[in-house]
């Protein structure tokens, strides 16, 4: 009988909710995600040979990259594993390079437990670098491409990194280079060669014979909060089972050996999530240095991927291409548009599934929390602009942000989640809000009577105006929805009658009329009236990070 047998492992779990009730609990648990597992064909039957290679990768580098890609080379040697702007590489291919490179940064002091910069954009030499770390036992901090040169020395500095692995595009970033940091150069364009120089280069080090032992220390990912609302912070994360992968599989259905095209950028806490999945499904990764819409369904339609994973922005801008243009590429393979990384605005979702099918599956979560609740093409067609359902293994508790008490079902409250996945605090020392095993995610939000999650907004963005609570983004939404408007942020800003009041800020898409008291009218008619913006400001485009989520700081610092 096949490990992939579903009737085996009913019958598994029939007999283990007939023990102990405490065991029952815990076994269950591990029932259910050898199920999802299973029923992706992550779990089949293979040779004896390739599992004892599986189980040595496993057993070297424990729930990281090095070990997805040893696991495809164990299984699948010769077939493509990556394809990005310069080709592709077979599973074996990244496998051995990474090994190359992971001894020659060993050979020049990076040490097990060390913290490593890594500055890329999505090519072949960000995941080569990240399963080398791994195989040294070094912590990669990932760099936003975003950040500007004074942001970068302080996460280096405040990580503490001993070396820097970056694109030459981002050289004059290291202007004032420290003498005893490691600077290596990722990717070289053609026409950066005066950037090179004597610089070391990934390309240089693949030529490294290989010796590599087993790190005691288990590599992890840094990954950096946007830093939208203040300077960014270290949350550092390490796999330590296949939980966290399953509670994705069992509401997003891609499936072992699929091709997926990750267009978000991988620095990015969702981004990296994916990468972890298409490791755990052996899945052909599709990559490009820079988001260009149309490339992306030439790339969907070239490689007949399965899934695409994105941030709502990418979506919007998808969208945004003429329809003769979008017309132009088969994108019939797609199954699965996974996206999360801000909320998704107005009717997006509804307008890209008319246009390519019920295959958005939005997740709601953060940097710290990972993970909480993801919408699927059904949820997202009878409740525009929920969050979605809970995911497996997660708890969310609603908390009344006076009280402290869990607020009844329909009541806005602030968020906070529990799952195997909760980030154990900052780098630096700080840490979110906890209440108990739970941790907040700096949002608000409120559950229908489906179980769906809706949020409100951040819980640091509600203003009082006149007396009354106000959350922008109910207000943003609105307006997102109006003909004539392509995109809209909204803030609070001081009043001297009202205390606070909201400010709108508006990107016209050159298809329709809009003017402010178009604006305010209609959230007058459909909304409070406190809730009316008093400002309309239109603006040329909204400022946005590398991963596409507004900065509304830079929005307040324009309207002083």
């Amino acid at each position: 009988m096949g490990l992939s047998d579903s009737k085996w492992v009913d019958t598994i779990g029939g007999l283990v909710k007939s023990g102990p009730s405490g065991v029952a609990s815990k076994v269950n648990e591990k029932v259910d995600v050898f199920r999802v597992l299973a029923g992706t064909g992550v779990i089949k039957p293979a040779r004896p040979d390739q599992l004892v290679k599986m189980g040595l990768a496993l057993a070297r580098w424990g729930f990281t990259p090095a070990t997805g890609w040893g696991v495809g080379a164990a299984r699948w040697p010769q077939e493509k594993a990556l394809i990005d702007d310069f080709g592709s590489l077979t599973f074996t291919e990244i496998d051995e390079q990474s090994s190359a490179i992971a001894t020659a940064l060993a050979d020049k002091g990076v040490k097990e437990g060390a913290a490593v910069g890594v500055l890329m954009r999505n090519t072949r030499w960000m995941l080569l670098t990240l399963s080398a770390l791994a195989k040294v036992g070094a912590d990669a901090v990932l760099l936003n491409t975003g950040f500007g040169a004074p942001q970068i020395a302080d996460v280096c500095e405040s990580e503490d990194a001993k070396a820097v692995i970056y694109d030459a595009e981002f050289d004059s970033l290291f202007d004032e280079a420290k003498d005893d940091m490691l600077y290596i150069l990722g990717y070289v364009a053609e026409d950066e060669a005066d950037v090179k120089g004597d610089k070391l280069t990934l390309q240089d080090l693949i030529e490294t014979e290989t010796k590599l032992g087993r790190p005691k220390h288990r590599s992890r990912q840094i990954i950096l909060t946007s830093g939208t609302t203040g300077k960014p912070k270290g949350a550092p994360r390490s796999v330590e089972g296949p939980e966290p992968a399953a509670a994705f599989l069992s509401k997003i259905p891609l499936k072992a050996r699929g091709t997926t095209v990750i267009a978000a950028p991988i620095f990015h806490a969702w981004g990296m999530a994916h990468l972890g999945l298409a490791l755990m499904l052996s899945s052909t990764i599709v990559l490009s240095r820079k988001f260009d819409p149309e490339n992306v369904l030439k790339q969907i339609q070239d490689t007949k991927a399965s899934g695409l994973v994105a941030v709502p922005v990418m979506l919007q801008r998808m969208m945004e291409l003429d329809e003769s243009v979008r017309e132009k590429y088969d994108t019939s393979s797609l199954k699965v548009v996974a996206v999360s990384g801000s909320a998704m605005p107005g009717d997006l979702a509804t307008k890209f599934m008319d246009a390519f099918g019920d295959v958005i599956y939005s997740l709601y979560g953060s940097t710290e929390v990972a993970y909480a609740t993801v919408a699927s093409p059904k949820d997202l067609r009878d409740a525009p602009g929920t969050a979605g359902r809970l995911v497996m293994g997660t708890t969310i508790k609603l908390i009344d942000q006076e009280s402290g008490e869990e607020v009844k079902q329909g009541e806005v409250g602030r968020i906070f989640v529990g799952n195997p996945f909760i980030f154990s605090g900052y780098t630096g020392g700080q840490d979110k809000d906890r209440m108990g095993d739970l941790v907040a995610s700096g949002d608000v939000g409120r559950f229908d009577e489906e179980g769906r999650l809706f949020i409100e907004g951040r819980d640091d963005e509600m203003i009082v105006s006149g007396g009354e609570n106000v959350f922008p983004a109910e207000v943003e939404d609105l307006i997102s929805k109006m003909d004539g408007v392509r995109e809209v942020a909204v803030i609070g800003v001081d009043d001297e009658k009202m205390g606070q009041r909201l400010a709108a800020y508006v990107v016209k898409d050159g298809k329709g009329s809009v003017d402010e008291d178009a604006i305010q009218s209609h959230v007058k008619e459909n909304l409070a009236r406190h809730k009316v913006p008093r400002d309309v400001h239109f603006i040329d485009e909204l400022p946005r990070n590398a991963t596409g989520k507004v900065v509304k700081k830079d929005l307040k610092d324009s309207d002083d």
